[in-house]
């Protein structure tokens, strides 16, 4: 009501616990987290500067000082708020390792996935206008590592190890893959004008047959997952005269399924074949996305050709130069929205959060105090679908919510207390 008292700003976000607050049971448990809080405090430096087109500006869009204070206000809401709750519930272990402060003041990051030589080195070559630190480019496997291609002044190579200790970049977290991964990850700083608003992310060529169990020393699904959840857009290429999908192409779509909503498909190459074959291709590429992406909604489906040399068949350049501008300027409105996604991705977070907490506080009050723990725990594991149902109707909580029973059971094996 309009008489209704709101605090301002600044005491929203006040140190001093509230005494709903203090009685709330999920905060009275709360653990002191592990990251460094002095790491969330406001100091006015090293901000990133997102940059707002004049047309935005005429859109009545936000302005870099109104960013910069819903940032530093979703930082303090993430750790007064759902960080302790992570840390007790040992959220995690079961999804997602917790957000430094970088990971909000991000720019906003585009991940490229899609089998060998399908052109993703080329594609990102395009859009940067040059060559770049570490490209490889072949028709064979080149690209054995994860890529971050990001803006700077002072171009050169930066090892994984090196860019994963780096406070001002989102890439901290990363240290959980250990040193297999680390080893194949990489920086690639290049002064470009479209990296002044997006960063680049180049992944391996995916596989299939034996060669996808050869020389994957780390977990590449949970890899993909992580960059996935982070990422603000998500580009999986086809070739046009290559459109199987491979097992670990499949496992790789199975793990972007909770982010179809980012995902775009770019099929390249498509300046290869006539109009006749390109609308067969776009059929069967559409039935195969279909069968394995299982979602009710059609993902956006780009056509182009992105590399130097000049079309091979102009009978189709009118519709693959439209379609490369709408892409193009779908990457460059990102950083316009980026306040929208951030919020967007913490709303996401605090409600799978809020749900993995009544799990384990359900799961917890099913065991008994002394005896006979071990058959009450298996008990347990072997119906938790039925557990997760009563959960939801005790709680009142929407089953969307709540995670995969398999993988969440999976993980439970590994939790002794």
């Amino acid at each position: 009501p309009p008489s209704q008292h709101y605090p301002p700003y600044s005491e929203q976000y006040s140190s001093e616990k509230s005494q709903t607050e203090r009685n709330d049971p999920w905060t009275m448990g709360a653990i002191t987290p592990k990251i460094k809080m002095a790491e969330y405090n406001s100091s006015g430096e090293n901000k990133s500067d997102i940059s707002i087109h004049e047309s935005a500006v005429e859109h009545s869009q936000l302005k870099n000082l109104d960013k910069e204070l819903i940032f530093e206000g979703l930082k303090k809401m993430y750790r007064k708020k759902i960080l302790p709750l992570e840390e007790s519930s040992k959220y995690p272990l079961f999804h997602s390792p917790s957000l430094n402060p970088a990971d909000f003041e991000a720019k906003p990051m585009v991940l490229i996935v899609g089998q060998y030589s399908v052109g993703k080195t080329s594609f990102i070559r395009s859009l940067v206008g040059r060559d770049f630190p570490g490209q490889r480019v072949g028709p064979e496997p080149t690209t054995d590592r994860f890529t971050a291609i990001m803006y700077g002044e002072e171009e050169g190579v930066m090892p994984g190890h090196a860019l994963a200790m780096q406070i001002d970049q989102p890439f901290r977290s990363l240290q959980q893959f250990g040193n297999n991964f680390l080893s194949k990850f990489e920086g690639s700083v290049v002064s470009s004008p479209i990296l002044q608003k997006i960063t680049l992310i180049d992944s391996p060529g995916v596989l299939s047959g034996e060669k996808q169990r050869i020389g994957r020393d780390y977990d590449f699904s949970s890899v993909i997952s992580w960059f996935a959840e982070r990422a603000d857009l998500i580009v999986v290429m086809f070739d046009a005269h290559k459109l199987d999908i491979s097992d670990e192409l499949k496992m790789v779509l199975d793990t972007l399924h909770p982010h179809h909503d980012k995902v775009r498909v770019l099929l390249n190459k498509a300046d290869q074949i006539d109009t006749q074959q390109l609308m067969r291709v776009y059929g069967a590429l559409m039935w195969s996305l279909g069968k394995v992406m299982q979602t009710p909604e059609v993902c956006r489906v780009y056509i182009g050709s992105f590399w130097d040399n000049p079309l091979l068949n102009l009978e189709n350049q009118i519709l693959l130069e439209k379609e490369k501008q709408d892409l193009i300027e779908e990457l460059m409105s990102l950083p316009d929205n980026a306040v929208l996604r951030r919020i967007n991705e913490l709303v996401k977070r605090a409600r799978s959060v809020k749900v993995h907490a009544y799990i384990i506080h359900y799961l917890r009050k099913q065991m008994p105090y002394l005896v006979k723990k071990q058959e009450k725990q298996a008990a347990l594991m072997a119906t938790l679908d039925r557990e997760f149902v009563a959960c939801a109707r005790r709680y009142g909580l929407p089953l969307g919510d709540f995670p995969n029973v398999n993988q969440f059971r999976k993980m439970l094996k590994e939790i002794k207390d």
